[in-house]
């Protein structure tokens, strides 16, 4: 008979205790792990703003969206002003705005939205877009109150991206080559200009060398006449 309340005292504030420290790690662990790092993420919607097309599971995508919103919005100045100035210019905290906008993000579960091109190309380049964070809440907010949502690529991820670099590496090879060999006393092959110029001497010489003929042709025929006379 003595058992029976001593197990009951016990399990109940176990439980309870446990499942709420639970749910509290599982709410806060996605805000604070980021395993892809800002330029790898960067990439990834550096894609997704050209092609217009995602290839990534939505909540690996999700949440690098979530990191890259927070990050942008934070780099405006109205984010380090005081709660009554920030009421003033956004009409609201800057951290309601902030959950207000990444709630707006997380609440697609199938899919992005079919806007998620443009708001990579904002959160890509916002400050040159919306100088005033004002201006891009509004922008982010209307990208965000749509329904539809796009659908996984299945086609072969670009690779573009990742090539330009090196054929600008190879360009800029090519040029230090170049001024490599204009240092070290190395003449460049004769260019066409060249060539041009020496044609034309060339033709020069030959008129000025008709000219000399033509005269003494025209000498020759004045002293026949001369020599018939006498």
């Amino acid at each position: 008979m003595e058992t029976q309340p001593h197990e009951v005292l016990q399990q109940p504030p176990v439980s309870s205790i446990d499942a709420h420290n639970d749910d509290a790690s599982n709410h806060r662990d996605p805000e604070q792990k980021q395993d892809v790092p800002r330029e790898e993420v960067g990439q990834i919607l550096q894609v997704i703003a050209s092609t217009g097309k995602f290839w990534h599971d939505w909540d690996k995508l999700k949440s690098m969206l979530s990191f890259q919103l927070k990050q942008v919005l934070s780099e405006y100045p109205e984010a380090k002003l005081t709660s009554e100035q920030q009421y003033a210019s956004l009409g609201e905290s800057y951290i309601e705005l902030v959950s207000k906008l990444d709630e707006a993000l997380t609440c697609f579960i199938e899919g992005p939205p079919f806007t998620l091109q443009r708001l990579c190309e904002i959160l890509l380049d916002a400050k040159s877009i919306y100088p005033n964070l004002s201006k891009l809440a509004l922008a982010l907010e209307k990208n965000l109150l749509v329904t539809s949502t796009l659908t996984i690529c299945t086609d072969p991820y670009p690779q573009a991206t990742e090539k330009e670099p090196v054929d600008q590496e190879k360009a800029n090879e090519k040029q230090n080559k170049q001024s490599d060999t204009a240092q070290n006393g190395i003449e460049p092959l004769v260019s066409d200009k060249d060539e041009v110029m020496t044609e034309a001497d060339v033709g020069d010489d030959m008129t000025i060398d008709m000219e000399a003929f033509d005269g003494e042709k025209s000498s020759e025929t004045n002293s026949e006449p001369n020599a018939n006379n006498a």
